[in-house]
């Protein structure tokens, strides 16, 4: 199961994987082709952006390197955990992921059930978005993802009901944190731990 998963990934296949939210859509984000591949599969927009969730926050660094400085310790303040980060993306990289907004990237690193961090641990970061239809619930178990998505995937891993509620998405690129969407952490919370880090 984790080697056709990671097996899959490398190949720029898509698979499904758990996350600390929901399950997730999934492929190599190294690969513009393969990225594509997924926003087709979801029927999502190539202007939304796509998260790139790495297994730690270093490897995220690896990934990203220009996150160094106030853009890092921002991150360690809330992750790993169930939150999506907009931060700087200077250099532009991963523009398939970003969206219109290439000068920014959005990043995760969960804290994973033990069988997808086995996956990340081997593969180091994939793109990631929740596995449902473009617009459609979250999918909270393995058996709520469409069966469409499930078909076309070349590994999946279920590691049971998960939370289901997504992650708190904030932009970190301006002088003071936005909150886009509250999700599985109150944004007060997120917000006060934000402050608490560049006191």
């Amino acid at each position: 199961m984790i080697d056709a998963a990671v097996t899959a990934i490398r190949a720029g296949r898509p698979v499904i994987l758990p996350t600390d939210t929901v399950y997730g859509l999934c492929t190599t984000p190294y690969a513009e082709e393969a990225v594509e591949r997924l926003y087709a599969l979801k029927g999502r927009p190539s202007r939304r952006p796509t998260a790139l969730l790495a297994s730690d926050v270093d490897m995220l660094l690896e990934c990203v390197p220009e996150l160094r400085g106030r853009a890092a310790v921002l991150a360690r303040a809330l992750l790993p955990g169930p939150f999506t980060l907009v931060l700087p993306n200077p250099a532009r990289r991963y523009r398939w992921l970003a969206g219109e907004t290439p000068d920014k990237i959005g990043v995760r690193v969960p804290e994973l059930p033990t069988v997808a961090a086995a996956v990340l641990a081997q593969v180091g970061a994939v793109a990631a978005t929740s596995a449902n239809l473009a617009g459609g619930p979250d999918p909270r178990l393995l058996d709520d993802v469409p069966g469409e998505l499930r078909r076309a995937v070349a590994a999946e891993i279920d590691a049971g009901e998960l939370p289901g509620v997504p992650s708190t998405v904030i932009d970190v690129t301006g002088a003071e944190p936005k909150v886009l969407r509250e999700g599985a952490v109150p944004a007060a919370e997120a917000l006060e731990r934000l402050a608490a880090a560049v006191s």
